[in-house]
């Protein structure tokens, strides 16, 4: 598979080693047929395991990267910085915000939350959202999530919370 043949995995929370990737709403371009990621991928204990630690060939054939510590991962086998991949990653970013999302499609962007998922509203957490061609985001609603996306969920949301406290109580002091 090359990377265009998978959609809509969602990063979750933190941009920390807290974050969740959730490939559970995700699809998989196989020999032309549109598939649900954990269909195509057909291994559970996998995507609950070594897919939150490590994308394997599924995702990224050439590196064996982590999701979770990906930017370490890229210095240690590239003997480089991982500086262009987060460069691409900010202008597929700031791509996505100014021409907006492809149809049915969505990308995880860090935002204020507005209550969904039951985020506290104000809390910059990245959530599934689709783009307007105008720019304007909405975060995408009505995703399930199971009993192992609550916990790892929960666990990325309080480190935020840690971090915003930590945050106002630095500025009060100041």
């Amino acid at each position: 598979l090359k990377i265009g043949d998978v959609k809509d995995v969602i990063i979750w929370g933190n941009h920390s080693n807290t974050q969740y990737p959730d490939a559970s709403h995700a699809k998989v371009n196989k020999g032309g047929k549109l598939l649900e990621a954990p269909a195509a991928v057909g291994d559970d204990a996998w995507l609950k395991g070594e897919f939150l630690s490590a994308s394997s060939s599924l995702l990224c054939a050439s590196l064996n990267l982590t999701v979770q510590k990906r930017g370490a991962i890229i210095i240690e086998k590239r003997k480089l910085s991982s500086a262009m991949s987060a460069a691409k990653a900010a202008c597929d970013h700031v791509h996505d915000w100014f021409v907006g999302t492809k149809q049915d499609e969505w990308v995880s962007m860090a935002v204020p939350s507005d209550g969904s998922y039951d985020i506290p509203a104000g809390l910059v957490f990245s959530f599934p959202v689709t783009i307007s061609p105008s720019g304007e985001w909405k975060i995408v609603r009505g995703l399930a999530w199971n009993d192992f996306a609550k916990e790892k969920i929960a666990i990325t949301l309080k480190e935020l919370e840690e971090e915003r406290d930590e945050a106002l109580k630095a500025c009060e002091s100041s």
